[in-house]
């Protein structure tokens, strides 16, 4: 009976080392590709006779940046008689008022206000509803916590002088970034996704997603894939990938700047998270037997299946993690040969190169090695420990996706911590009920603290580094929710 349980556990180890290995490896191949790009200059020829654009912008109770938002827009340079601007506003709240007085102050610039009683599909409803009334040949969207440089249609509109290309991507950066640790290592992993994948994968041809904001479609391109859809949390990564299914090219451009807001505390990062988990976990389910069958390279495939199914690295690290407390103990008795361990050890390499990724979009969006190599030793570490800390939260959202539970769109609280209106105790937007999984984080400190004490006092060291990576991760996961959580008591 030992023996089968033994290798039970060693097992699932095994098995999850492996598919993380598989994700890094894909990871690889995207930093490879981004390597051979990043000198590509793929700047278009100006365009004479520019076309009518119409800019959307999604709001729902948005009193602390909405106006800043607006403040932004008025400042596009775009001949006014070829820009709409549409407000979708969905605000139950004082917001609405702000809006409309704020408007009021540019009554020549080509505002349209539209107000909708009914949520009916969230920020994809919104979409779907503006988009029927917008005049413009070109969309552009904008959540209510960017900041849109004033050239930013001038840039991304000569992409589309070919008729094949349906969507150009612009790379987001953040107004907050040195706000706190939780803002660095927020940006530290949004900088991989829109400096090595989004650049890996549109240089090999792989379908790449539109992030929500900060990008353009082709309104033909938009209603010949389907329109907004609302069956799913990330309605931006359903439409991409219909989109691309239909033939459609997509364009990303990472020297074209979105700056934009981080959330600067843990309830609102979880917020977004399980949003984005849950809604690719969704759109894995309901895309990736069409992308397999489709007439497409297999490297395509295989980069939209890692692509889909990425969030589900974070059910591989929490089974993985929880497997490996079984290993150690199975090998601390003698129940497993230490030859089975050594071998596992292979598999690390996975961990090399997905920190090599995060170490490389370090750099680059530093402009500089030796400047950045103190900080990026000390941010490194700290990501990968707070990631695998994530991991019950996001499990979680990753694994309700799969299994088709629903639950409704929810907004991440917005702070404009530069405004004197706001504050992180006054937010009216954050909640402050603590999940059950909470303190299950907190538990899963505590037994990885365990598991660092056991080790040094046995000698047995076997996954020292990690565990104690995952008691620290937990650890600043479970305080940091629970101090954003207890915001609310303080008031």
């Amino acid at each position: 009976m030992p023996d089968f349980i033994s290798y039970f556990f060693l097992s699932v180890y095994l098995l999850g080392m492996l598919l993380i290995l598989g994700y890094a490896l894909a990871q690889g191949h995207l930093l490879f590709n981004f390597w051979k790009a990043r000198k590509r200059n793929l700047k278009p020829e100006a365009i004479k006779d520019l076309p009518r654009v119409t800019i959307q912008l999604p709001i729902f109770n948005e009193q602390y940046v909405a106006e800043r938002l607006i403040e932004a827009i008025t400042k596009i340079q775009y001949p006014l008689e070829k820009l709409e601007v549409q407000i979708l506003d969905d605000s139950t709240d004082e917001t609405q008022g702000l809006i409309r007085e704020k408007i009021k102050g540019f009554p020549d610039f080509p505002f349209v206000y539209i107000h909708r009683e009914n949520r009916k599909g969230f920020k994809a409803g919104a979409l779907k509803e503006g988009l029927e009334k917008a005049k413009g040949e070109f969309i552009a969207i904008f959540d209510a916590d960017f900041l849109p440089s004033p050239d930013f249609l001038q840039k991304t509109i000569p992409h589309f002088q070919n008729p094949k290309v349906g969507m150009v991507q612009t790379r987001w950066t953040h107004i907050n970034e040195s706000y706190s640790l939780l803002t660095r290592l927020q940006a530290f992993a949004l900088d991989a996704h829109f400096l090595i994948e989004q650049v890996g994968r549109n240089t090999l041809g792989a379908f790449i997603n539109f992030n929500g904001t900060g990008g353009v479609w082709r309104k033909d391109c938009i209603l010949d894939a389907g329109n907004w859809e609302d069956d799913t949390l990330t309605e931006d990564l359903d439409l991409s990938y219909r989109a691309q299914k239909k033939g459609w090219k997509f364009i990303y451009r990472p020297e074209i700047e979105s700056p934009a807001e981080l959330p600067p505390i843990m309830s609102a990062i979880k917020s977004q998270q399980f949003r984005w988990n849950k809604g690719g976990a969704e759109c894995a389910k309901k895309h990736a037997s069409s992308v397999l069958q489709a007439d497409l390279p297999v490297k395509t495939k295989l980069h939209a299946m890692a692509h889909l199914f990425n969030s589900s690295i974070f059910l591989v690290i929490l089974a993985v993690s929880l497997a490996s407390i079984a290993v150690w103990w199975m090998g601390f008795q003698g129940f497993i040969s230490t030859r089975w361990t050594q071998f596992a050890g292979i598999f690390l390499i996975g961990f090399v190169i997905i920190a090599l990724v995060y170490l490389i979009s370090y750099f680059y969006s530093k402009k500089g090695f030796f400047k950045s190599l103190l900080e990026a030793i000390f941010i490194l570490p700290l990501f990968l420990s707070v990631s695998m800390g994530m991991a019950v939260h996001n499990s979680q959202a990753v694994w309700e996706g799969l299994t088709g539970k629903k639950s409704p769109f929810v907004r991440t609280p917005k702070f404009n911590l530069e405004s004197r209106k706001s504050s992180l105790r006054n937010n009216l937007y954050l909640k402050f009920h603590m999940p059950a999984t909470t303190w299950v984080e907190g538990f899963l400190a505590l037994i990885f603290l365990v598991m660092v004490i056991l080790a040094i006092q046995s000698g047995y060291y076997l996954f020292l580094p990690f565990h104690a990576m995952l008691a620290f991760g937990y650890g600043l996961v479970f305080f940091t929710s629970f101090r954003s959580y207890s915001l609310g008591n303080n008031l």
